[in-house]
């Protein structure tokens, strides 16, 4: 969804419900319906109503560009895995970049493999990937080792970090570990993906 903070407010917050449990409910007065909504969401948002093509040409205060991005509400916010602040590309970047990008062919065989050492980990469990495990099991069975989660437990212990997020957190952490080759997350992947989390760099 290109201009997310556009939406009429309470909009985007209707996915909450299907992000967290991956249905849709439809609740009348003759019963309730239920509906499989397993998605990604994708939100992008320019950090201000004008959207000039370089900061020093905003017309925005800074009170404007704080209420335009705050229109995405924090229980939203809590729900995305990775959050991402992008720096406009230069003309360098535009016409060198597919010269040093890696082939979709390489990135497709990680992601095999990713795919492939997390169905032997959860071999003989109900659920196939990172993604489908519960909170509660995710923290109580597939843990990192204590000196891996310091960052992640000094954000909860800050309260930067919501339960919510740091079952995120942990997701994610699995899945760079798997995209890596290794057997478990440790301090760099629960790093990275709390910054990931976050929006803000590690």
């Amino acid at each position: 969804m290109g201009e997310a903070p556009e939406f009429v407010g309470g909009t985007l917050d209707a996915l909450r419900q299907p992000l967290e449990e991956g249905e849709v409910r439809i609740s009348r007065a003759e019963g309730t319906a239920c509906f499989p909504a397993r998605f990604t969401l994708v939100l992008a948002a320019n950090p201000c109503p004008c959207a000039a093509a370089k900061q020093v040409d905003c017309s925005c205060a800074p009170a404007l560009r704080r209420r335009y991005l705050a229109r995405i509400s924090g229980p939203l916010l809590d729900r995305i895995d990775l959050k991402l602040e992008l720096s406009p590309a230069s003309r360098a970047e535009l016409r060198y970049d597919l010269e040093f990008a890696e082939a979709s062919r390489l990135v497709a065989e990680r992601v095999l493999l990713a795919r492939e050492r997390t169905l032997k980990r959860l071999g003989d469990t109900p659920w196939r990937s990172n993604s489908e495990i519960p909170g509660p099991e995710l923290r109580r069975r597939f843990t990192p080792p204590p000196e891996a989660m310091r960052a992640a437990d000094d954000a909860l212990q800050l309260g930067t970090l919501s339960a919510r997020g740091l079952d995120r957190v942990l997701r994610v952490a699995w899945t760079i570990a798997d995209l890596s080759g290794r057997d478990e997350p440790g301090t760099d992947d629960i790093g990275g993906a709390l910054a990931l989390w976050s929006g803000r760099r590690p």
